[in-house]
């Protein structure tokens, strides 16, 4: 008899059948589109020659598992009966050899089983994973993160369970229960018949358990997400930063303790109500043993069946009810399995919005033979809806449907020469930081075209543009890693030298090498321990270490003291020196030595032109400049003006950079 079998006896029959019924019988309702199973096969083919192999171990040992009551029966009426000893040894060698053989198939199967299941996790989380890349910057503004590495981690083991404990349970069922049936049938067809009988009073109780561990199961998952969520949001670094803020840590521990009192109290409940169905189908198997030795020995008694035909049919019970108890939830069993693979058929569907066309051209080419220049030719844009970017199961909170959208570009003309710098001037909502998305193919325009050195950038493979065009954003991120593993995310190649030389010209090497471990010191989440002004040159080193043609600058000094925004700033002379760059400022007095400085209004080009030709033309530049700099007006004679500071290098051309600003101390 197979020891592993889901049915391996009477006390055994509430492992596997038990489990089965935890799970939500609400999805056997669910409606699977209409391709789903062809597509699920599509991802077993290369395992098709190792799946057959499992099915095959599992016929053999549900067929050893039959053949062990048999012997016993033989044993018992030939053997003993007979007082053939030589027949009774050979027939326990006989069981003995078939258990070690059981026990062997186990291990192959579980193998073989393994190789599959992990091979298709493999298969399906690469897949997912290298979809998810490639989805637009849209989709991740919406999608929660949470869901996302829940389709990469819970989804995909569902879905495995389709090729492994699924198939293995419901296969191994199957023809241990044919097998069982069979053997039944042909030593004693009554005894069979109360045996069935009886299964009602496995199946009915079991499956209100199974409503209730379902539902029990459920609610467990649900507050370990909740208390999940809670420690998630308090122990980032942010997090914590706004708890010890504002929060109220007895308010906190309340909190966190009333979800852990729910969990406790749900476990309490899972826990009986699982003891209470495993001793239910113990005593029912025991019952029901207990009456065909009962009636089977009144048969024996009469000459109408043999002892060994009594004991072999009790030994057949153990191995009939469990399985025909889990097969009862098959359903549900097979269509968790299945919703599994769609949820993550779901994400392997989305289509991106910005792709990259299979002929696509490489854009260092035409930048080495042309410049880097920039072309915004009549663009218009607008930001995709959520019904087209994202999934409902992906956000829950926000339901999908059709937004009403409107263009946030409107006919946007503007062109910068290689080597050239762009500034982007305007209130805000004007729509800078959407053009400078549009440069770096975050989106795509919704007409018109963006090109970079004559060539539209629908046109170029992403490889190209991400070696063409850098950025530096107001929240420079940084992983939690190293210094030198974060600079060399845009170039893994570069060596300790290099990383140096960039840190050296992004003026913040004498930092860094105070550092207790040096290029190796973990910055920490988000690059907390290191202030904003480190976190921008650090930034800006990892931006001249990649060394792109085209420079972005999104509001790169926001948010600065007067001294971190001063070292920044001279970093930014040597990374916008020689290259093609755009600019977005809200400061004026960084953009007054652009070459081009575009202003723009709701989503329109309302004028253009260097600082000076601006202010004489008194439009909304001169405006914006006038209520800026208002304050310095009001100030005491004598007082020193602010109206027209000085250059600022960084985003200007000519004048002399300032020195340096000492670097403020790392955060421990």
């Amino acid at each position: 008899m197979s020891m592993h079998s889901p049915a391996g006896g009477p006390g055994g029959m509430g492992g596997r059948t038990m489990r089965t019924f935890t799970q939500d019988r609400s999805v056997a309702d669910h409606r699977l589109a209409r391709d789903t199973l062809r597509r699920v096969l599509r991802f077993a083919r290369p395992y098709r020659g190792r799946l057959t192999f499992f099915l095959v171990l599992l016929a053999v040992d549900a067929a050893a598992g039959a053949a062990t009551p048999l012997l016993f029966r033989h044993l018992i009426d030939d053997g003993i009966a007979q007082g053939d000893r030589g027949l009774v040894v050979a027939l326990g060698l006989a069981a003995a050899g078939l258990a070690l053989v059981s026990a062997g198939l186990a291990v192959v199967e579980r193998w073989v089983s393994a190789h599959v299941g992990e091979g298709l996790v493999l298969d399906l989380r690469t897949a997912v994973f290298d979809h998810v890349q490639r989805m637009p910057l849209a989709f991740f503004s919406r999608a929660r993160t949470g869901a996302l590495v829940q389709r990469l981690n819970g989804d995909v083991l569902g879905a495995q369970q389709a090729f492994t404990s699924t198939l293995q349970t419901v296969v191994s069922n199957s023809l241990t229960v044919a097998f069982t049936l069979g053997a039944m049938v042909v030593m004693s067809w009554q005894l069979t018949l109360l045996a069935l009988v009886l299964l009602p009073a496995f199946v009915l109780p079991a499956r209100w358990f199974g409503r209730r561990l379902a539902d029990l199961t459920r609610r467990t998952y649900e507050l370990n997400a909740d208390a999940g969520q809670l420690m998630n949001e308090r122990f980032n670094v942010a997090g914590a930063h706004l708890a010890k803020v504002f929060g109220d840590p007895a308010r906190e521990s309340a909190r966190y303790a009333a979800q852990a009192r729910a969990l406790r109290d749900v476990g309490v409940q899972r826990a009986l109500v699982s003891t209470w169905f495993r001793v239910g189908l113990t005593t029912l198997a025991s019952v029901a043993i207990a009456l065909v030795y009962a009636v089977g020995g009144l048969q024996a008694i009469t000459g109408t069946l043999t002892v060994g035909v009594v004991v072999a049919l009790t030994a057949y019970l153990g191995r009939l009810y469990g399985p025909l108890t889990a097969l009862s939830n098959v359903q549900v069993d097979v269509m968790t399995a299945l919703v599994s693979f769609e949820r993550v058929l779901e994400v392997l569907d989305l289509v991106p919005s910005v792709a990259e066309k299979d002929d696509a051209d490489d854009l260092r080419a035409a930048v080495a033979a042309a410049g880097a220049s920039i072309e915004l030719d009549h663009v218009q844009f607008r930001y995709p809806g959520t019904d087209e970017v994202s999934l409902a199961s992906l956000e829950p909170a926000a339901p999908l449907g059709k937004d009403t959208v409107t263009d946030t570009l409107h006919d946007v003309s503007l062109s910068a020469p290689a080597g050239a710098m762009v500034a982007l001037v305007g209130p805000s909502g004007a729509g800078k930081t959407t053009v400078s998305q549009l440069v770096s193919r975050m989106y795509d325009p919704t007409s018109g075209a963006v090109r970079i050195a004559g060539v539209d950038l629908r046109d170029v493979t992403f490889e190209s543009l991400r070696a063409t065009v850098g950025v530096v954003s107001q929240e420079a991120h940084l992983f939690h890693d190293t210094v030198a593993a974060n600079l060399r995310y845009a170039r893994p190649e570069a060596t300790d030298s290099e990383l140096e030389a960039a840190m050296r010209a992004a003026r913040v090497w004498d930092l860094v090498a105070s550092l207790p471990q040096g290029l190796h010191t973990v910055v920490g989440d988000r690059g907390y321990r290191l202030s904003g002004g480190e976190r921008q040159r650090l930034a800006i080193a990892r931006l001249l270490l990649k060394a792109p043609d085209v420079v972005v600058l999104d509001e790169a000094t926001a948010h600065l003291d007067s001294e971190s925004e001063a070292a920044v700033q001279a970093a930014l002379d040597t990374a916008l020196a020689g290259r093609t760059s755009l600019v977005i400022a809200h400061r004026l007095s960084t953009v007054r030595q652009a070459d081009l400085i575009v202003v723009l209004d709701d989503g329109r080009v309302v004028e253009q032109g260097t600082h000076t030709q601006l202010l004489d033309a008194d439009g909304l530049y001169a405006e914006l400049y006038r209520t800026q700099f208002a304050p310095a007006s009001a100030q005491p004679a004598g007082a020193p003006s602010t109206a027209e500071p000085g250059p600022v290098s960084g985003t200007g051309r000519g004048g002399s950079p300032p020195s340096p600003a000492p670097s403020p101390s790392p955060r421990p």
